[in-house]
């Protein structure tokens, strides 16, 4: 039987689409890790292109040039994060819009804790550009891990909205 929230909510929706997050993550980093090597570019359109990168910082490459403590750090706080937001699901289960959101952020962190714990860095194979300007490079467990945050705000904006 799914662990049940105290408003009866089960856990395994939420539990479930972290895992498809994990897989369609940790599938798409396999097909680039097979199919480029390291630094390797494919254009796709004019603003896009498929890129292997390894990034053994977090997010916009933050403390990528340490000396390999990171690589931890990161590890534990994904597991720490995980641990929150679990509680936060069994807690919060019935409410859709939230959990969602806390599901796919998840997902996408534990997408990136496995590859840390495989490779010693996450592997990034997004590459959108535009007139010479780069954004960094980026995964599906990054992409679930924005979509949930901004699944968050409007969760809250509605939130205050309903409080008026």
């Amino acid at each position: 039987m799914a662990s049940r929230n105290e408003a009866g909510a089960s856990l395994l929706p939420w539990l479930g689409i972290a895992f498809i997050v994990i897989l369609a993550d940790q599938f798409t980093k396999t097909l680039i890790v097979g199919n480029f090597q390291l630094g390797e570019t494919r254009t796709v359109t004019s603003f896009f292109n498929v890129v292997r990168a390894h990034n053994p910082g977090a997010a916009f490459s933050f403390l990528s040039d340490a000396s390999g403590w990171q690589r931890w750090f990161f590890i534990g706080l994904g597991i720490v994060a995980t641990g929150f937001i679990v509680w936060l699901l069994l807690r919060h289960g019935g409410q859709r819009l939230f959990s969602a959101a806390l599901a796919l952020i998840l997902g996408g962190a534990l997408g990136n804790v496995i590859d840390r714990l495989m490779h010693g860095y996450v592997v990034d194979f997004v590459q959108v550009h535009y007139a010479g300007a780069y954004f960094p490079s980026f995964n599906v467990a990054d992409s679930a891990i924005t979509a949930g945050a901004a699944l968050l705000i409007l969760d809250e904006l509605l939130r205050v909205r309903r409080g008026r």
